[in-house]
């Protein structure tokens, strides 16, 4: 069985010596090896994960560029249209567009006001003959619209109802709180940092620096959270590590952006070394012989690395054989 798994260099060869296996050895009805043989398509689920995520972070990048460098017209003369279009994402703008259209449906009337707290019923005529009437209120002193609709708790838009108001009470501007980060076009994706096994060769300094932080985050949060001390000792700590790095950025704020850490050796392996040139009386090429020390040394941890890596997975598989391999003959 390891030399159909190790020496099979293709899939219809693989599949070939695999049926070979079963028919030699009169395992065809075994369903140990029946199972086995079906979670290989496991190994298929990952590759097309991979392709999906990759096609995914394409697709927000270029849905990002499109963002940034086109502008959707406005439906409307509102400066409130003109206020989410330059914040929104097009795909989301395109949403709000939708309730500015609709606003034209409205009628709004005033029903109670006092202290800059208003009341007001709109109804929307959504055929010939027939209006739905909503309750729409307005606090001008926090600036404040709420709906019974109840688009903006639910979708995180303003309905066409309160949009009616805002206009009625000649509002130029929304507050910020109706204006949703998760929407904006400069918001920052988070997730992008999560790797994928196609992107290794290529990750970038901050990405290797956020694996290497969550990774330890996450063994101190299970620590810390077997009690209320530690999550309290954690809690302080992140709070004095939090100001002490605002700090350090608001300090470094207008010089270079480019640390140290940017500059790895894998960048040192593009470079060549100075030509050495012998003659007397000069002392040795010592930047030369530094270098050479360095790239040495990285393709050494390398070459460990990728040997480490195979070992392990070679142990896991025989580590996966034996265990299946033990409770197929405790089942006999």
């Amino acid at each position: 069985m390891s030399q159909v798994v190790w020496n099979s260099h293709s899939k219809d060869s693989f599949n070939r010596n695999w049926n070979d296996f079963l028919l030699n050895f009169g395992l065809a009805d075994n369903k140990w090896l029946s199972d086995l043989y079906e979670d290989r398509s496991l190994i298929q689920f990952i590759k097309q994960y991979d392709n999906c995520l990759r096609s995914r972070e394409q697709a927000e990048r270029e849905s990002d560029a499109v963002d940034f460098h086109t502008v959707i017209p406005c439906a409307t003369k509102s400066s409130i249209e003109a206020q989410f279009q330059d914040a929104y994402t097009h795909q989301k703008f395109r949403e709000v567009q939708a309730q500015f259209r609709g606003k034209a449906n409205c009628i709004t009337r005033l029903t109670n006001s006092a202290l800059g707290y208003s009341v007001y019923e709109v109804g929307e005529q959504v055929s010939s003959s027939i209006f739905n009437k909503f309750v729409v209120t307005y606090d001008s002193v926090v600036a404040e619209v709420k709906c019974q609709y109840l688009l903006f708790e639910s979708r995180g838009i303003l309905c066409r109802h309160a949009l009616s108001i805002l206009s009625f009470e000649q509002v130029s501007q929304v507050s910020p709180r109706y204006i949703l980060e998760r929407w904006s076009k400069k918001v920052k994706r988070r997730h992008t940092h999560m790797k994928s096994s196609h992107d290794e060769p290529l990750m970038e300094p901050r990405s290797k620096r956020f694996d290497q932080l969550v990774f330890r985050s996450q063994n101190i949060c299970e620590f810390a959270s077997e009690s209320k001390e530690l999550t309290t000792i954690l809690h302080r700590a992140y709070d004095n590590v939090m100001a002490e790095m605002e700090f350090l950025k608001a300090k470094k704020k207008g010089t270079s952006s480019l640390s140290h850490e940017d500059a790895n050796l894998e960048s040192v392996n593009e470079l060549q070394s100075p030509p050495r040139i012998r003659t007397r009386g000069r002392p040795k090429n010592m930047l030369g012989s530094k270098l050479d020390k360095q790239i040495a040394n990285a393709t050494k941890k390398k070459k460990t690395k990728v040997l480490s890596e195979v070992k392990v997975m070679f142990f896991k598989f025989v580590a996966i054989e034996f265990i299946f391999l033990v409770n197929s003959l405790a089942n006999m």
